[in-house]
């Protein structure tokens, strides 16, 4: 997931002029920023020192993925939004470009395949040679490119909306380049998806952004379903899982970024759940609303959280969860310009405590 600030019509805010571009690459050991004028990618292995890997003068990007830790980044710019540059960094060259008839809205990467997303069409290239190789037309509107690419040779799925007005995922094979299934995720549209590291788990929410439920993908079972909040307008910003699968992080227009564990089974009715039910439904005369606190008692709540300092209005944030030198850390980058680091405890959970802000 990435994060990029774009203004309404007109000159625009000082405060969007100050906004930037953020982005993770997959292991989370680097950060791509683009400001108004200058783009530059960091090293974040040790979160504690940041690194400077490579800076340009350029136009204001919107969309930057790098490879893993290689030297390949997929570049979009704001002059130029249907046109997707493929660089390596290292040379300070251009390997190739390619062009649409619409704007670019998401693209993403793995060692099989670079995935180009417009607003009702998805291209697919190889990754080795950059051929192109297949394309999903006619999508559903997508007009926020929600996608999600795996990571994974093994399990190399494609997740994308199946439909604008319902929480509908298509997963497509984009090794085998065939569809696989669909899952029906949530009743409300989806914002965000990630995969885990292994293309086994495909986390989800939708615009509601109180509940995020994570698929089996070999199936499209439900496994795990996590509440972050009871308010009735959150918007989900960020999903990502741990490198180990066992912890999935979500930020939101909140300052508050959830940390849910997933290593555990989920809970099943006990003695005291059914009596429970049973007390609530001699009160309840709809179903709907008994169905809505059964569910509830069956959603977990976040293991550890975060409590950022105050974000601007309009600031939108992107989370990892990393585990390096012999520590586990929560990473929060800000559009704001910010990146902050918190200190996870895998085995006790509750409120992280901040150990690094850059800017």
């Amino acid at each position: 997931m990435s994060f990029s600030h774009s203004g309404g019509g007109g000159g625009g805010t000082d405060d969007d002029e100050n906004r930037v571009f953020v982005n993770f690459n997959h292991e989370s050991t680097s950060l791509v920023v683009g400001t108004k004028n200058r783009f530059r990618l960091y090293n974040i292995k040790d979160p504690d020192n940041l690194e400077l890997l490579y800076e340009d003068n350029s136009d204001y990007t919107v969309i930057a993925e790098r490879l893993f830790s290689s030297s390949l980044l997929a570049i979009v710019s704001l002059s130029s939004p249907r046109k997707l540059r493929v660089c390596h960094y290292k040379k300070r060259t251009e390997i190739t470009s390619f062009s649409y008839t619409n704007t670019i809205l998401a693209v993403k990467l793995n060692r099989l395949r670079l995935v180009v997303c417009l607003e009702d069409s998805i291209f697919i290239y190889n990754i080795t040679d950059l051929k192109f190789i297949h394309s999903i037309r006619q999508t559903q509107r997508n007009p926020n490119g929600i996608i999600a690419l795996a990571p994974s040779n093994e399990q190399c799925y494609l997740a994308y909306p199946a439909k604008q007005d319902k929480g509908e995922v298509n997963i497509f094979d984009a090794h085998k380049l065939d569809n696989k299934l669909t899952i029906t995720a949530h009743d409300n549209p989806l914002v965000s998806m990630t995969f885990d590291t292994q293309g086994i788990k495909l986390a989800t929410a939708s615009d509601r952004g109180t509940v995020i439920r994570v698929f089996d993908t070999s199936n499209g079972d439900c496994i795990y379903e996590f509440r972050r909040g009871y308010a009735r307008c959150v918007s989900i910003y960020s999903l990502s899982f741990s490198p180990d699968s066992q912890f999935l992080c979500a930020s939101s227009n909140t300052e508050t970024v959830h940390i849910f564990k997933l290593n555990e089974a989920q809970p099943q009715d006990d003695n005291f759940a059914v009596m429970f039910k049973s007390y609530v439904k001699k009160f309840c005369q709809t179903a709907g609303y008994f169905d809505s606190v059964a569910d509830m008692m069956n959603q977990w709540r976040s293991f550890a959280t975060v409590k950022l300092p105050l974000v601007s209005p309009g600031s939108r944030t992107i989370c990892a969860i990393t585990y390096t030198n012999q520590r586990s850390n929560v990473l929060i980058a800000t559009t704001d310009g910010y990146l902050y680091v918190y200190d996870l405890n895998l085995n006790e959970g509750g409120d992280c405590t901040l150990i690094r802000q850059h800017r």
